[in-house]
């Protein structure tokens, strides 16, 4: 089956590349709020985000930080709103997030992401479905500041509890999306009952891939192809459009291609082309990729 790909260069709160009603699901993983090596996406992408953080240090109040948190979270919901105005009636968007820890104002809280991208999609139109945690057997709880455990570690009761799971995040458009009768794509899409057991339960453990000591390959590596390859085999069919509005390296377009699906995903950051380009290579024959920026 012959297949598009596109990657658009440029920011994907507005995405005036794609029709109304035209994709069939969303997949993406993107910046966390309140996790610090996305601190600086987050100040690029918004002025008022950058002069928080910037007056945070002087004035140390708490609506500050309730302020910053919000910010970074409005600046998504952008993306979660333009998502539903692209999604057709039915499609799936489905948001890999993990929650932060963070010491701020000089004390060590959690900021729930997952419960705030819920609040924001449902706000937007989206119905919430069951999600996904994802546990990372990557990450391994050890002690004396060489890893997860953090305050007193062995002494009660000032130890926190280790984050080890993210959230897959899985919401609808609209009604259950209807299909021809004895539609050959649905059926050419059937997943084995050894997959579908495995995929539709709540807890699933992938391990993630390896993290490395580049700001960019760690902000961008976390995300594994089999995650990306389980989500479109199970809330798409082929020759469906998939969508990515934090492609990062590629991970979606590349599964997407191995599944026999369309796609298209938005990147801001043209230093990350080179890698993407690589992880895409070598394409299959039967998939035609076009790279672009806004307006050209």
């Amino acid at each position: 089956m012959q297949t598009q790909h596109r990657i658009i260069l440029a920011d994907s709160q507005h995405m005036p590349e794609i029709p109304d009603g035209s994709v069939h699901l969303m997949i993406t993983s993107p910046p966390y709020p309140m996790i610090k090596m996305w601190d600086t996406q987050f100040e690029h992408a918004d002025p008022q985000i950058a002069g928080l953080w910037q007056a945070l240090p002087a004035d140390q109040r708490e609506e500050t930080v309730t302020k910053l948190y919000e910010a970074m979270h409005a600046y998504l919901s952008e993306v979660w709103r333009e998502t539903h105005r692209v999604l057709v009636e039915g499609g799936i968007a489905c948001i890999n997030i993990g929650d932060a820890t963070r010491t701020v104002n000089g004390m060590f809280r959690l900021f729930p992401n997952h419960s705030r991208v819920i609040e924001h999609c449902t706000r937007i139109g989206f119905t919430a479905l069951p999600y996904i945690l994802w546990k990372k057997p990557t990450t391994k709880p050890k002690y004396k500041g060489k890893g997860a455990f953090l305050g007193s570690g062995f002494l009660p009761p000032n130890a926190y509890v280790t984050l080890d799971c993210e959230y897959i995040l899985i919401f609808r458009k609209g009604n259950l999306r209807k299909f021809p009768r004895h539609d050959q794509r649905r059926y050419d899409s059937k997943i084995t009952k050894k997959q579908r057991d495995a995929w539709f339960t709540q807890i699933w453990t992938v391990t993630g891939t390896r993290q490395t000591a580049s700001q960019v390959e760690r902000r961008t590596a976390a995300f594994p192809v089999e995650i990306a390859d389980r989500l479109i085999r199970m809330f798409s069919v082929k020759g469906d459009l998939v969508l990515d509005p934090f492609l990062g390296s590629g991970t979606t377009i590349k599964a997407a291609m191995q599944a026999e699906r369309s796609s298209i995903g938005y990147e801001k950051d043209e230093a990350l082309l080179p890698l993407i380009e690589e992880r895409l290579s070598p394409k299959p024959e039967t998939c035609k990729l076009s790279i672009a920026r806004r307006g050209k």
